[in-house]
């Protein structure tokens, strides 16, 4: 069967914008899942630029699923943004250089530190989105053009705006259960191929009766 390859930097050679991150991200503190892409006419291979403020020091990582969708102009921006807030000033005297090396330091303990960005599987990201440090975004949930998230999305949602907001779930309680059972992505090529007619299909009610019958 002539299915697209996972291993390969661009899938299609008819839309050379469309690249498979995992294959050229370096950063082994940026984990992206099997058939992820991202969609840039400014190059695609060049997704780690849009990881910002991640230093080594810090040590937090961006994780991200199976089967995303990111639109150009998306941003990570990850820990080293923050400054602290409980001194006089949020200024970092400190990281100068020259005699402004004498201010206090502080220790990675006092920084205010969110923990890792994780981005869930099935997720949509629309285009110049800003993704805020720490942020967990849940598997299935699409993200407006524009947004800034600074809080967690749940799975299957649909938020957009700055600050971001959920603004409905994208389906009914009983099959959004049913789809988080499923784990769809986490399943073998060859069944994920057997599942893809009743996936892109709209009739959401025949959807959940099938897809029963899978768990």
């Amino acid at each position: 069967m002539n299915r697209p390859n996972p291993n390969k930097v661009f899938p299609n050679p008819n839309l050379p914008r469309l690249c498979f991150i995992k294959n050229v991200v370096k950063n082994p503190r940026i984990i992206i899942g099997d058939y992820t892409y991202y969609d840039d006419v400014d190059g695609a291979d060049q997704f780690e630029k849009h990881v910002t403020h991640f230093y080594d020091f810090i040590g937090d990582k961006l994780i991200i699923g199976k089967f995303c969708a990111i639109a150009k102009g998306v941003e990570f921006v990850m820990n080293g943004a923050n400054h602290r807030m409980d001194c006089a000033t949020t200024y970092p005297f400190y990281i100068m250089g020259g005699d402004w090396g004498s201010a206090i330091a502080p220790v990675k303990e006092e920084l205010p530190l969110k923990g890792d960005t994780i981005i869930g599987n099935d997720v949509w990201i629309g285009q110049n989105v800003t993704i805020m440090p720490g942020v967990h975004i849940g598997d299935g949930a699409i993200i407006g053009t524009n947004s800034v998230v600074a809080k967690d999305i749940p799975p299957y949602a649909i938020a957009v705006g700055n600050p971001c907001r959920v603004v409905r779930k994208r389906f009914d309680e009983e099959l959004i259960d049913i789809l988080l059972k499923l784990r769809w992505w986490d399943k073998s090529i060859v069944e994920i191929e057997k599942l893809m007619p009743i996936l892109s299909c709209s009739d959401l009610e025949k959807v959940k009766e099938e897809l029963k019958t899978r768990l």
